[in-house]
């Protein structure tokens, strides 16, 4: 463990990740210790800050600290009242009122993905804190695709190094059979990004697909588009390269969606399991609709 000023950074796998203890982001940071938080959010790209309790504006405060905090409604509210939610605020829950589930992706497992994948201007991180958590399972694994570019073969990294791949996202789905793959409706926006970038702040390359969004690569035929896109999801979902996050109640998360994706693991449908999240936006990002 490493003392950084008042607060203290534990990492939590061999790649990236950490938890930071000494810090309460119920009130304002002053600019030192938020200017550490930066430093550390660059390096380990996954932070936790346990035992908070935080109120919406409280995190909403948070995440404006790391970018354009997307606090502005939202046209999408997946069954309550249009307007009703702000602009990149989700409840994640499975909690039902009159049969109707109070949030977005309420049940079961979701394959990996990045936030925002399949927007021209993708999310540059999420927010996420735990209100609700269930005994067992609903965990977020994360995982790290710079350390999976690195780990490519160097022909595959030849043939990805100038690909463009189709990244469609049919709202509220969570496995890849539920998405649309449809590019003209609105309902389901879609974006053609880079199989490989380049971080804007580390300068590493890292890969950019996932199995929940990534559908095809473009120029390619549907069969080799295939055939490359399955290997590079088993590579980039191997155990080597993943986190795995045990939720306790009051975990306040932030991640980098520019360089990880996220995936959730299954859990009891009888139990119940609260998340609030908040997404912050690139500066200047003035897309109009948020899914």
């Amino acid at each position: 463990m490493a003392l950084l000023r008042e607060i203290a950074i534990e990492k939590l796998s061999s790649h990236f990740a950490a938890r930071i203890t000494g810090i309460d982001w119920s009130n304002p940071v002053d600019k030192n210790l938020l200017a550490d938080v930066h430093a550390a959010f660059a390096e380990y790209s996954v932070l936790c800050f346990p035992n908070q309790r935080l109120g919406s504006q409280d995190q909403q405060r948070f995440a404006a600290c790391f970018g354009q905090v997307d606090g502005g409604y939202r046209d999408r509210s997946n069954g309550d009242v249009k307007g009703s939610k702000k602009r990149g605020v989700m409840l994640v829950s499975n909690i039902r009122k009159n049969g109707k589930p109070i949030g977005s992706l309420p049940d079961g497992e979701m394959f990996f993905h990045s936030d925002g994948s399949h927007r021209n201007k993708p999310y540059r991180a999420t927010t996420l804190y735990g209100i609700k958590i269930p005994s067992a399972g609903g965990e977020t694994l994360f995982a790290d695709l710079r350390a999976a570019y690195d780990a490519l073969p160097e022909d595959i990294k030849d043939q990805i190094r100038h690909l463009k791949a189709r990244h469609i996202y049919d709202y509220g789905s969570t496995l890849r059979n539920q998405n649309q793959e449809i590019e003209t409706n609105s309902d389901y926006p879609n974006a053609l990004h880079p199989l490989v970038k380049t971080h804007p702040v580390s300068g590493r390359k890292t890969l950019y697909l996932s199995r929940l969004m990534t559908r095809y690569i473009d120029g390619f035929s549907r069969p080799e588009s295939d055939d490359l896109l399955e290997f590079l999801f088993n590579h980039a979902e191997k155990e080597e390269f993943i986190y795995s996050h045990k939720w306790t109640p009051d975990d306040l998360l932030i991640w980098d969606n520019r360089c990880l994706n996220h995936a959730r693991t299954d859990f009891p449908k009888e139990e119940t399991r609260l998340l609030r999240r908040y997404t912050v936006s690139e500066p200047g990002d003035e897309e109009a609709v948020d899914y």
